[in-house]
């Protein structure tokens, strides 16, 4: 026993010798590290026993958001004492750790080169939401983009609980609902995919259970109120649309059928096109459901289990794509862009651009052309006109750019495990 100890204390300066020769060895993972080291140098009545929605409210007006953002925010105050400054720093926190989650997502991707990972840190509205606004946006991307990184290892159920939490913080994050529904269809079962959602509604119940008890419907039509009108005034993406079209009823349908349109038609021609598409692949999973139906009480527990556990994988590009593109299809219909909204799409901007055919000048051009938008303040008809035309063509670039097969073969899945 002493002597294989000995042999291992041998060798483990040689493997950590290893380790930093492989880093040193691949400059994505070397220059990452250097951007994440650059950008850190860089950079009440909740908590008085009220219950009621309709009475918490603070100098911005009624609270609308549902329970993880109080508890996020009562902490932030206990241990700042309500002092912006300390509040800063750990906001500057929060932004180095989602640099990182964004980093290493971009990393297990491999869709960009190295030298452009270093469009992530180069955004200087995205520095100003993080660092100066406080906004609870931030919150909530970071943990989307951790929820994100369990799905790359097929983690669903517990990316489905971290997804439900960034939910809770801002409901912004149900943008990327559709297309983590059909990822779920695509690598679990009917089974699988209803556990996980089971999952995800647990968690929205025991973090609202303090305001369901004492006033439920206070919660639920504050919490999650999807019809609130924003100011025209504060419009980054609109601000060319006359006010009274704005905020009447028609153009917000009309965006909302767009956006529904797009989602089903990437969806059929995209997303499922290795299925045959859409409706082609949700068939064949209501046969599947049936068959499971009809047959699962012949099976035993363990049986069961072993059946409904050998889930699909699929590859970590298409992972991400999906997702990204899915929310980006809902930033490019959304009816009102405020400057912290920047914060919802910006970390997936890099590769939306790369996941196109464009040239690589063009691709810089247009996040550039992003990045001005957002900058100009307050937005004006020009700069919101230009924003959407960037828009629409990444959108574009997105529909013509090569599909990508969605499930890991035999000959990858190893090298996958590897990773």
């Amino acid at each position: 026993m002493e002597v294989q100890s000995a042999a291992k204390d041998k060798r483990s300066p040689h493997r950590s010798l290893t380790s930093i020769h492989k880093i040193l060895e691949n400059p994505k993972l070397a220059f990452a590290f250097a951007l994440l080291l650059a950008d850190a140098l860089l950079v009440s009545g909740f908590l008085e026993g009220e219950r009621d929605y309709r009475n918490l409210e603070g100098d911005t007006g009624p609270l609308v958001y549902p329970a993880g953002f109080l508890y996020i925010y009562s902490a932030i105050q206990f241990v700042t004492g309500g002092q912006v400054y300390p509040a800063q720093i750990l906001f500057g926190i929060l932004y180095i750790l989602n640099l990182g989650i964004v980093l290493f997502i971009y990393l297990k991707t491999d869709v960009l080169p190295w030298w452009a990972l270093s469009l992530l840190c180069l955004s200087k509205r995205v520095h100003s939401i993080f660092v100066l606004r406080l906004f609870n946006d931030c919150f909530a991307m970071t943990l989307l983009h951790a929820a994100l990184c369990s799905f790359l290892y097929q983690k669903w159920h517990l990316g489905l609980v971290i997804f439900s939490g960034a939910v809770s913080v801002k409901m912004n994050v149900l943008l990327y609902a559709p297309p983590l529904l059909l990822l779920m269809l695509k690598a679990m079962d009917i089974v699988g995919v209803f556990s996980a959602l089971a999952g995800a509604a647990l968690v929205q119940i025991l973090l609202g259970l303090p305001f369901l008890l004492a006033h439920p419907i206070a919660y639920l039509s504050r919490a999650f109120n999807l019809g609130r009108v924003f100011i025209h005034f504060w419009s980054v993406n609109f601000k060319f649309v006359p006010e009274p079209v704005f905020i009447s009823k028609e153009f917000a349908v009309s965006l909302l059928v767009t956006h529904l349109i797009l989602l089903a038609v990437f969806s059929h021609y995209r997303w499922c096109r290795h299925e045959g598409g859409l409706l082609s692949f949700l068939h064949s999973k209501l046969l599947s459901m049936k068959l499971s139906a009809a047959i699962s009480s012949s099976f035993s527990f363990e049986q069961f289990h072993n059946r409904h556990s050998n889930f699909k994988l699929l590859n970590k590009e298409p992972i991400v794509t999906v997702m990204f593109v899915g929310n980006f299809i809902g930033i490019v219909c959304a009816r009102s862009l405020h400057y912290q909204f920047y914060s919802w799409y910006f970390c997936s901007l890099p590769y939306l651009l790369w996941r196109t055919s464009f040239p690589t000048l063009l691709r810089l051009m247009l996040f550039v052309a992003v990045e001005f938008c957002w900058n100009v303040f307050p937005s004006t008809n020009y700069s919101s006109a230009l924003l959407l035309c960037a828009h629409l063509v990444i959108l574009w670039g997105l529909w013509t750019a090569a599909p990508e097969y969605p499930y890991v073969n035999e000959k990858t899945s190893t090298k996958n495990k590897r990773k």
